[in-house]
């Protein structure tokens, strides 16, 4: 049986979650896990469920986009403190891209299918979740346009 006191001080312990009230968080940790991803080990598959999200304690992710006859463009790389896997959010719940740990990484996460449905039945946890994760969204899409800027721009 799963712990929930130490995976909601977890949570508690993550910036994502900071001001959060304690009965969210504790709702939340009912669907948590904690893992640990070995370096170079993939985490999640372009095109495979979606159905976790991730929460980094410590180590190092690559967000990485398959290019067809080359190695896997790096959108992104993720430490400490951040969050990725937000394509639970969003049919068909699905990856949009690889994710690989760089190094030993140590995260939490929270099961997609679990949380769905605590948020339906509890709306306001489901906007405080939201609010949290639409700004992570909207950096993850700056950071790979500026990608592409980069590696396509005019010099």
């Amino acid at each position: 049986m799963v712990k929930v006191e130490g995976l909601d001080k977890l949570l508690a312990d993550h910036p994502f979650f900071k001001g959060m009230d304690d009965t969210s968080r504790k709702t939340l940790a009912g669907c948590a896990r904690n893992e640990r991803f070995l370096a170079g080990e993939y985490i999640a598959h372009e095109g495979s469920p979606a159905d976790r999200f991730y929460f980094i304690r410590s180590g190092t992710v690559a967000l990485e986009y398959h290019v067809p006859g080359r190695d896997g463009l790096i959108l992104e790389t993720l430490h400490d403190g951040d969050v990725f896997g937000w394509s639970w959010m969003v049919e068909p719940y699905v990856w949009s891209n690889d994710i690989r740990a760089v190094e030993l990484t140590r995260v939490f996460s929270l099961d997609a299918t679990c949380l769905r449905k605590k948020l339906k039945k509890d709306h306001s946890l489901g906007f405080e979740l939201y609010s949290r994760f639409v700004p992570v969204m909207a950096r993850r899409l700056s950071s790979t346009r500026q990608q592409l800027t980069d590696m396509y721009g005019k010099s």
